[in-house]
């Protein structure tokens, strides 16, 4: 280990001093201070006689041949600034502090690598809006004939930050819904009601580490757009930073799925974890035996099309899945018929995005609203009726409202030149609209120094 104290020398100190100090440290090089241990030069062996050629007195004070123009750098000077010194031939670069004290001495053979660092993760996941297929990706739905959904993600997200605490302990926030969990150790995590989705996962990922986790979301609790799944994704995500055997996009889907549905037997089929963890446009076939992701290539004029005409409207009301899952099933609905009339319209409207027949899509969307209505009649109230009723009469080919009904976002197709009336149509009914651009990858985690984050 480098002793700075043989390569400093206070400026009263003398010449003969200084030869001393050079033999013990057999650096070829001292660093002169003042009382207050700031370094004022640096000084050689070759610097030293020079001098003495001159006067050939060792008691001369060493601050007599110091050179007080020296080559250094600041704590925390860049690595590649370092190396193009070291380049120069410079024999060793002192490290100098805000205060002007030294704090290492650099050289060829001691520039080390930095020391690891602490890091924390994040994770992003997006919403997905559906287009076709909607309440036929349940297990008991598609067990015996099948399934196909139609979806795509969007320009809104859950987010999520992990690091690990050295104690043990866990916290968790939720900035969606204003709750935090704690516990001394991950084993004593419980369900309470508040985050049991979280809870939930960490049962299931089993960390063997202490931590603080912290969520929130560009969009409404309850708002159909899959927003459970969305954010077990991007804890899973951030969670997966931390693992040398990354899991991937089909077993994140899957994790997120056992997490809500098995654990917590919480009723919902299968779309929304593979839509927000793939990203994109995606046609999904659902049987038995296997899950397949199908991307969708559209055409580039097709997708900004779509992003032109295609309005989120939030109806101020939110819905829990779940419990509309659960009067759908008691419902007794014809599954078949409506699973096998699903199906076309879900194949009508992949041909239609294919083949960039926008307009026709657009009053296929209402087709499918008419649909998931005439099977399930609680996803809507006379409320959500007359939203529906006032954005066709004011500029909307069709739409169709998201996730289980009963509430959260409608999904409209404006006709061409009429976004902005429909637009002021709805907010003019106190109704919040919001455009958005669609999301080409999914779910994405990230890992970041802590300490190059705090400065």
């Amino acid at each position: 280990m480098l002793d700075l104290n043989l390569l400093k020398i206070d400026r009263t100190e003398s010449i003969a001093a200084a030869f001393k100090l050079l033999n013990a440290n057999r650096a070829g090089i001292l660093f002169v201070t003042d009382s207050e241990g700031r370094v004022l030069g640096a000084v050689t062996d070759g610097d030293i006689r020079r001098h003495l050629l001159q006067t050939d007195d060792t008691g001369d004070a060493i601050e007599a041949c110091m050179n007080p123009d020296f080559v250094r750098v600041e704590v925390g000077a860049s690595r590649e600034q370092v190396l193009k010194l070291l380049d120069h031939r410079i024999r060793a670069i002192p490290q100098i502090d805000e205060r002007g004290r030294l704090r290492d001495v650099l050289s060829r053979e001691r520039f080390r690598l930095e020391r690891e660092r602490r890091v924390f993760t994040r994770g992003r996941s997006p919403v997905r809006i559906s287009f076709g297929g909607g309440g036929t990706d349940l297990t008991r739905h598609f067990s015996e004939h099948g399934a196909v959904v139609m979806n795509a993600a969007i320009s809104l997200y859950s987010h999520a930050s992990l690091r690990r605490l050295d104690d043990g302990s866990v916290r968790i926030y939720s900035q969606d819904l204003n709750r935090e969990v704690a516990a001394d150790r991950v084993n004593d995590l419980d369900y309470d009601g508040g985050l049991d989705l979280i809870v939930s996962l960490i049962k299931l990922i089993e960390p063997d580490f202490g931590f603080e986790l912290q969520i929130g979301s560009d969009y409404p609790a309850g708002s159909g757009l899959g927003g459970s799944a969305v954010v077990a994704a991007a804890v899973i995500g951030c969670f997966n930073q931390y693992r040398e055997d990354r899991w991937d996009r089909h077993q994140i889907a899957e994790m997120a799925f056992q997490a809500e549905r098995l654990q917590l037997n919480i009723p919902g089929g299968w779309q929304d974890q593979y839509a927000t963890v793939f990203g994109g446009f995606n046609f999904i076939e659902f049987t038995n035996a296997h899950n397949m992701v199908l991307p969708l290539r559209l055409e580039s004029d097709t997708v900004r099309e779509l992003e032109a005409s295609l309005l989120l409207c939030y109806t101020g009301g939110t819905h829990d899945s779940g419990e509309m899952h659960r009067q759908i099933k008691d419902n007794d609905i014809d599954a078949t018929a409506f699973a096998e009339e699903s199906r076309r319209l879900t194949m009508e409207m992949k041909r239609l995005l294919l083949r960039g027949q926008l307009l026709d899509y657009g009053r296929l969307l209402g087709e499918s609203w008419e649909l998931k209505k005439r099977f399930s009649p609680q996803t809507t109230t006379p409320e959500i009726d007359a939203v529906y009723a006032s954005a066709l009469a004011n500029g909307a080919l069709g739409g169709r409202l998201l996730g289980a009904g009963g509430g959260g976002y409608f999904l409209f197709y404006a006709k061409p030149f009429h976004r902005y009336g429909l637009t002021q149509a709805l907010r003019a009914k106190g109704l919040e609209t919001r455009d958005f651009v669609f999301d080409n990858a999914g779910l994405q985690s990230w890992t970041v120094r802590a300490e190059a984050e705090a400065k």
